[in-house]
């Protein structure tokens, strides 16, 4: 498929940079290589590029520079530094653009994003940010597990031995599958790891309630509500962009020379081929989306089945303590009746053993009579209070 160069940036857009204050220059720049653009626009696009460079030096801000692997259509790859401003100088994206993919605020994009822009889509899966390019993709982090998951997967879709003489895909769609593909590959393998530690446990846990296989059950309940968070996102990610099909036919139109009416969401192409292309590549864009959420919600529907039956298998063991601890308090209950009632014997013995005359001492006879007294009463009170406490359901 040839490559159609890009059309230059309006001057709408050029003025919505202005006010965001991006970098408007390549504007200017295109202008020039075009002959087309006011001399207006060329003022506007000169003044967002001062005023852009201009805040960053009256605010003390150093401008942040991003480390980043680049790797082309022809599967040749470089490690680059590039600043913010030649980021959204060469990509077209806008300042809030960024805030996805900027390293810097994983905390605040925790969430998995695909977004589309005219020239670019930005990637945000978990430890992969990447912005997709018509003929090149910026990967961040790309030490990141996600990264190097992402990065081995598309250097080997973009191998030539690879294609198998197939017709090859536009390279934004293979970088838009390799890493819905490594994302999920991921997540499945970490479901694979789990699910035979939490059947075994399942297994071994009626029969061994000790603290060590408690702990480890505590762990691989908290791995499957991560898992099952992460699967249920990027479910959610993929069922939001089916069913928004505008967001599909810009990415189909990316890099032609084709537009997209917002309105009307009807796509027109400079060359009717290209149109019948966009169409074609958009029902295989929908088809490959609609088998990763297939996969997606497989996934995660294995992890929260695992997840409830831990859950049960935790409210089973809560039970089984509750017995136990229902039988050890019947056992103390009935040991402290007993230790009262003795302790009644214990207060009459000792009054007693007081050095008081009671003149049944001079008796042999008054000896036995106590004692027997003693025991009978203890014994009598104790099934007194044993039948009490029956009749009250208590024991």
């Amino acid at each position: 498929m040839a490559s159609v160069p890009l059309s230059s940036p309006s001057q709408e857009e050029l003025e919505e940079e202005e006010e965001e204050f991006e970098v408007t220059k390549e504007g200017e720049e295109v202008n020039q290589e075009t002959g087309g653009g006011s001399g207006a626009t060329k003022e506007a696009a000169a003044r967002g590029s001062g005023r852009f460079a201009a805040d960053y030096v009256s605010l003390g801000v150093r401008e942040p520079v991003y480390e980043v692997i680049e790797v082309r259509s022809n599967g040749r790859m470089s490690t680059k530094k590039i600043s913010r401003r030649q980021l959204l100088k060469s990509s077209g994206l806008r300042l809030r653009d960024t805030r996805s993919v900027d390293p810097s605020l994983w905390l605040m994009n925790s969430m998995p994003s695909l977004l589309v822009r005219e020239q670019a889509i930005l990637l945000n899966l978990g430890s992969l940010r990447a912005i997709a390019m018509y003929a090149r993709v910026l990967i961040f982090n790309y030490n990141s597990p996600g990264g190097k998951a992402f990065l081995g997967l598309l250097l080997s879709r973009l191998n030539p031995r690879n294609i198998n003489g197939g017709p090859a895909m536009p390279f934004q769609l293979e970088v838009v599958e390799a890493a819905l593909l490594s994302r999920i590959q991921r997540l499945e393998q970490r479901l694979m790891k789990i699910e035979p530690h939490v059947a075994t446990l399942l297994e071994v846990l009626p029969n061994r309630l000790t603290a060590d296989v408690l702990e480890q059950l505590r762990l691989s309940k908290q791995a499957l509500v991560e898992l099952g968070s992460r699967a249920g996102d990027l479910k959610q990610m993929l069922i939001d962009l089916l069913d928004d099909p505008h967001e599909i036919r810009r990415i189909c139109i990316m890099g032609r020379n084709c537009t997209l009416d917002r309105l009307s969401d009807i796509v027109e192409c400079t060359v009717p081929l290209e149109k019948q292309i966009a169409e074609e590549e958009e029902e295989e864009i929908e088809m490959l989306l609609e088998n990763y959420l297939q996969r997606c919600e497989s996934c995660h529907g294995q992890a929260e089945r695992l997840l409830n039956s831990a859950r049960e298998m935790e409210d089973s063991i809560s039970v089984n303590l509750s017995s136990r601890r229902l039988e050890v308090s019947r056992v103390e209950l009935l040991l402290q009746v007993g230790t009262f009632c003795v302790a009644i014997g214990a207060l009459i013995a000792g009054i007693f053993g007081m050095n008081l005359k009671s003149y049944l001492e001079t008796n042999a006879w008054a000896f036995w009579v106590t004692t027997g007294g003693i025991v009978v009463g203890a014994v009598a009170g104790f099934f007194v209070v044993y039948s009490y406490l029956r009749a009250r359901k208590i024991l």
